[in-house]
């Protein structure tokens, strides 16, 4: 089996079981010390009572033969102590029973012979479904006497005490487990907090910190923490500054750049042989510089936390429909929005941006999208975006999102190669309002992007 096919508990789990066994073993470990003694003082108590009862019995009935043993029966009628108890007397040539009858023959063979015999003896055994004690004691020379004694009680005792220990048993590794959980749950709660504050940062929020602590084992764990914290924030603000600052001191010259491929555009007709080629390349060079550059301060400003005031609702469908009113694409695609789509509160350009990116990059690497659509599913507004191309494939689909990262495109050159920010501005933006983006395959061929949101609430 290999590991991924392991059951794999949690730690808070592990510590559960961990607890329950021990407490369980613990328990019966004591369980049966306790059955040992009680059972067994038990046992020899009423051994001994059985013992010496049929002593006395015995010398009752040597008196009784003394005498005459005229009212030898009588006498052995009174001396059973119940209905289920049996008393044998073995005389030459004579058995006399008195009690519960039975079958002298059931008796174990080797009981029958130390009573005949005249030795005394003593043995727990079954007779005719009842569990008794057997003592035997000789009389007289050739006058043995047997009796037996039910231990029904005793019976009943001893399967009481059995089910309250392995109740007590059970219910001691239940408490284990339940203490274990308990104690594992307070014992890991600074491991789940600091898991749901690295998951914050994680998701872009860089402000997140644990709370202090008073316990030294804890507070060094906290202060370290929020000191690598500290640091990361501070690191990502710098970067994010400086590439807002070379994306604005690149726009003056970006300009300049931008003017003049477009005068060599305008005559292009004049520039012939290689150096029309240079021409055509460096035009598209400076095209892709162009979108590069904007999207670079896209991504600044992106990274940086979200203006509430920006928020406001949005009707994406009217979004969608404005967005594609605005473009100029060669294929004009389907429009589907459900009429029941409900509004998100969103920023208006981020949203704006996202559409725009999407169907730029179907554009650009799928031959242009075929349908979009706005739908309602599950409390989420969910844009889907449909091409034509041939797919991405199921080990790119994450990996597209990510910064200046272009599929099977990577390392190419030219106008349609892209700068490798659009698909990342999209998963940026919409994880900036709470959603997520992901590609998928289109029924039928090709790549379907979906983004969803969640919806407004009133």
């Amino acid at each position: 089996m290999t590991v991924r096919g392991r059951l794999q508990l949690s730690l808070r789990w592990r510590v559960a079981a961990a607890f329950g066994l021990g407490s369980f073993l613990l328990s019966s470990v004591l369980a049966m010390a306790t059955w040992n003694l009680s059972s067994g003082y038990l046992l020899r108590q009423r051994e001994q009572s059985a013992e010496r009862q049929a002593e006395v019995n015995a010398k009752v009935i040597s008196e009784e033969l003394r005498r005459g043993g005229e009212g030898l029966d009588k006498l052995l009628t009174g001396l059973t102590t119940g209905p289920d108890s049996t008393i044998l007397l073995y005389r030459p040539d004579e058995l006399r029973s008195s009690g519960r009858q039975i079958d002298p023959s059931t008796l174990p063979p080797r009981l029958l012979e130390l009573t005949r015999n005249g030795v005394p003896a003593r043995q727990r055994l079954v007779v005719d479904g009842i569990p008794v004690i057997a003592v035997t004691l000789p009389i007289t020379a050739d006058v043995h006497y047997l009796e037996l004694s039910p231990t029904l009680q005793l019976d009943r005792t001893f399967r009481f005490l059995s089910a309250v220990l392995i109740a007590g048993t059970v219910v001691s590794g239940l408490l284990g487990v339940a203490l274990g959980a308990w104690a594992a749950r307070r014992a890991l709660r600074p491991l789940t907090e600091l898991t749901a504050v690295a998951h914050r940062i994680a998701g872009g929020d860089l402000r997140s910190r644990m709370p202090e602590r008073a316990d030294p084992d804890l507070a060094p764990l906290a202060r370290t923490f929020n000191t690598t914290a500290d640091e990361l924030e501070q690191r990502a603000l710098r970067d994010a500054r400086f590439a807002s600052d070379v994306s604005h001191e690149l726009r003056s010259p970006l300009t300049t750049m931008l003017n003049a491929a477009e005068i060599l555009r305008r005559r292009r007709a004049e520039i012939l042989g290689t150096a029309g080629r240079a021409t055509d390349l460096l035009t598209s060079e400076v095209d892709r510089f162009a979108r590069m550059v904007v999207d670079l301060l896209e991504i600044s400003r992106s990274d940086q936390q979200t203006d509430e005031r920006a928020l406001e609702p949005v009707d994406l469908g009217g979004l969608v429909h404005h967005v594609l009113a605005t473009r100029s694409d060669v294929i004009v695609p389907e429009v589907e929005v459900n009429s029941s789509a409900p509004l998100v509160i969103a920023d208006r350009r981020r949203l704006d941006r996202v559409v725009n990116n999407l169907l730029d990059n179907a554009e650009r690497h799928a031959g242009g999208a075929i349908r979009v659509a706005v739908l309602r599913n599950d409390r989420k507004v969910r844009l889907e975006i449909d091409d034509r191309g041939p797919g991405v494939p199921a080990e790119l689909r994450e990996r597209i999102f990510e910064r200046f990262a272009r599929g099977t495109r990577a390392g190419s050159r030219g106008t349609d190669s892209g700068s490798g920010l659009g698909l990342a501005l999209v998963a940026e933006h919409v994880r900036r309002h709470g959603g997520r983006a992901w590609v998928q395959d289109r029924p039928g061929g090709g790549a379907r992007f979906v983004v969803e949101i969640p919806e407004a609430t009133t």
